[in-house]
C-alpha cells in the first residue's frame, strides 16, 4: 500500500512541516512492514487468513491515544 499523500489533522487541514510528513512516512513503511511479515507468518503457520486480518484490525481498534483525556 502507498504512503498516503495527506495526513488530514483534526481541523482537516493536511500536516506540512516536512519533517513530520518524512517521520509519518518512515512509520507507515515501518508499520506495513512488521504487519505484512506477522500475517505472513501466521498464515503461513496455518492460522486462517480471515482470522489474522481480523486480530490485526482489532489491534487497531484498540490502541488508546496518547493525548491526555482525548475522548479518541
Amino acid at each position: 500500500m502507498k504512503t498516503p499523500e495527506i495526513w488530514p489533522q483534526d481541523d482537516g487541514q493536511p500536516v506540512s512541516c516536512v519533517e513530520k510528513l518524512k517521520v509519518l512516512e518512515e512509520n507507515w513503511q515501518e508499520v506495513q512492514d512488521v504487519l505484512r511479515d506477522a500475517f505472513e507468518d501466521a498464515v503461513l503457520m496455518g492460522v486462517s487468513e480471515q482470522v489474522m486480518r481480523d486480530r490485526l484490525a482489532d489491534l487497531v481498534t484498540a490502541l488508546v491515544s496518547p493525548r491526555q483525556g482525548s475522548s479518541a
